[in-house]
C-alpha cells in the first residue's frame, strides 16, 4: 500500500477533524516563532546589557584618571599657596612623586580651575606662582597704598638699558640716558637682586659687564627675556 501525503491524509478526514489539524500546525508554528523571537530578544538584552556595562567602566575609568589629577592639582595649589618662593617643575616632581606628564596635566587642570577665582598659576624664571590677578592691582594699591612701591624713572630707564642691552657697563647706560648713572640707583638694582656683575670688558679700565638675574624676572613675571615688550633700538657705542 502506497503512503498517502499529507494533503490526502486531511482530505479523507472529516472536516471538523481537518480544521483541528490544521489549527494545531498554525499554533506549533506560531509557538515557534514566538519562542524564536524570545530568544533573540533576550540576546538583545544581554548585548545592550553588556555594551552599558562597558560604558560604565569606561567612564568609571575616565572619572577615576580625572579624579587622580585634581587631586594632584590641588596639591599642587597647597605647595604653592604655602611656599614664600616659586617652586620649579623639578621641585614639583621630586615633593609629590610625579612624572613630566603627571605634572604638565595636572597644572593644566589647576590653571583651568583658577580661572573662576581671582588667582592664577604664573610661571617665571625661578618657577611656579600663585598670584592675585592683575585686574585687582587698583584695588589692592588703594586699600593698602603702604604696599605700592614707588620706583623712579631714573631707575626704571637704568634697568630697561640693562634688560634690553645686556651685558653693558655703567658708562654704556650713561651713553644711552644722556646723565650720569647714580651709584645709588645701582645700588638698589644691586640690593634687590635684579642685577649683578658678571665678568669684564676687555678695554681699558676693565670696566664690569652688568646682567640682570632670575630675580628681576620674577619681579616683573617673566619666564626668560625673550619675554620683554618690544622696545624701540637704543643706539649704544662700546667703549
Amino acid at each position: 500500500m502506497s503512503k498517502k501525503t499529507d494533503e490526502s491524509f486531511l482530505e479523507d478526514l472529516p472536516y471538523a477533524d481537518r480544521h483541528l489539524v490544521n489549527k494545531l500546525s498554525i499554533s506549533s508554528k506560531d509557538s515557534a516563532t514566538n519562542q524564536q523571537a524570545t530568544t533573540q530578544q533576550a540576546a538583545f538584552q544581554q548585548t545592550t546589557t553588556q555594551l552599558a556595562t562597558n560604558q560604565q567602566a569606561t567612564n568609571h575609568s575616565h572619572l577615576s584618571t580625572f579624579n587622580r589629577y585634581d587631586l594632584l592639582s590641588r596639591k599642587i595649589e597647597v605647595l604653592l599657596y604655602a611656599s614664600e618662593a616659586p617652586l620649579t617643575g623639578s621641585q614639583l616632581k621630586k615633593y609629590l612623586t610625579l612624572s613630566e606628564h603627571e605634572l604638565q596635566t595636572a597644572l593644566v587642570i589647576l590653571q583651568q580651575r583658577l580661572t573662576t577665582g581671582v588667582l592664577n598659576l604664573s610661571e617665571s624664571a625661578s618657577g611656579y606662582r600663585l598670584q592675585i590677578r592683575c585686574e585687582y592691582s587698583a584695588l589692592i594699591q588703594n586699600i593698602f597704598p603702604q604696599r605700592l612701591e614707588n620706583l623712579s624713572q631714573a631707575l626704571l630707564e637704568t634697568l630697561s638699558v640693562i634688560a634690553y642691552k645686556q651685558p653693558v657697563t655703567r658708562s654704556d647706560i650713561e651713553q644711552v640716558r644722556g646723565v650720569t648713572v647714580s651709584s645709588n640707583i645701582l645700588r638698589q638694582l644691586f640690593d634687590k637682586g635684579w642685577i649683578v656683575e658678571k665678568g669684564y670688558r676687555d678695554t681699558l679700565g676693565r670696566p664690569a659687564l652688568l646682567h640682570t638675574t632670575s630675580e628681576f624676572l620674577d619681579a616683573f613675571g617673566l619666564e626668560n627675556l625673550e619675554q620683554l615688550p618690544p622696545l624701540p633700538e637704543l643706539n649704544l657705542t662700546t667703549e
